[in-house]
């Protein structure tokens, strides 16, 4: 494969195939301040949010200016484009701040596997009990499988007894989202934390 030229549009040829791609540079959208702006006419916004009318680019620059702040494209897509007179440095820290906070209000909810088998005991029984009471009280979701091997298969009753008797012993942590389905070789039931009242 030979790639010939360069900038946008770039020219592949493979085995007297040739193939055209258009290739656009990946950038963040960022807003368009002070000299940026190129439009002739804009809509301007004042610091307050009150309509200053529609004016020059440079005129609005200037008003700018004049109060020590900057110009900022907000509306590139309106006829005129709407620009808005405010201090560009405090409007990026605020909003760095914001998603700052949304960042760490997010919560992700992880998956946890318990498995358990059809001749698990009382002990080990209870320890994946405690297991999956953990889990469900940080804010995660269970998944309790069951692997049936060999003559196990000609029996899911066991397994969804097993699966029943797991359900009753978490019910005070969570509840049962997906009840116990076999799914080829597989048992499996989804379990979700109890909502916070």
């Amino acid at each position: 494969m030979v790639c010939a030229g360069s900038g946008f549009a770039r020219v592949f040829v493979v085995k007297n195939f040739t193939l055209r791609r258009r290739c656009l540079p990946i950038a963040i959208k960022e807003l368009q301040v002070n000299e940026q702006i190129r439009d002739k006419e804009l809509r301007v916004i004042d610091e307050e949010g009150k309509q200053l009318g529609i004016m020059s680019a440079e005129k609005a620059l200037k008003l700018a200016e004049e109060k020590d702040l900057d110009l900022v494209k907000i509306a590139p897509a309106a006829t005129p484009p709407v620009c808005r007179i405010m201090d560009y440095g405090k409007y990026r820290f605020e909003q760095a701040k914001r998603e700052k906070e949304a960042r760490k209000k997010q919560r992700i909810v992880e998956v946890k596997e318990v498995r358990l088998g059809l001749k698990t005991d009382i002990g080990d029984f209870n320890t994946k009990v405690r297991h999956a009471a953990r889990f469900l009280n940080d804010g995660d979701k269970v998944k309790v499988s069951i692997r049936f091997r060999g003559r196990e298969l000609g029996h899911p009753e066991i397994g969804y007894e097993a699966m029943r008797r797991f359900a009753e012993a978490c019910s005070e942590f969570g509840i049962v989202e997906r009840p116990a389905k076999m799914e080829g070789r597989n048992m499996l039931m989804f379990l979700s934390p109890k909502p916070n009242k």
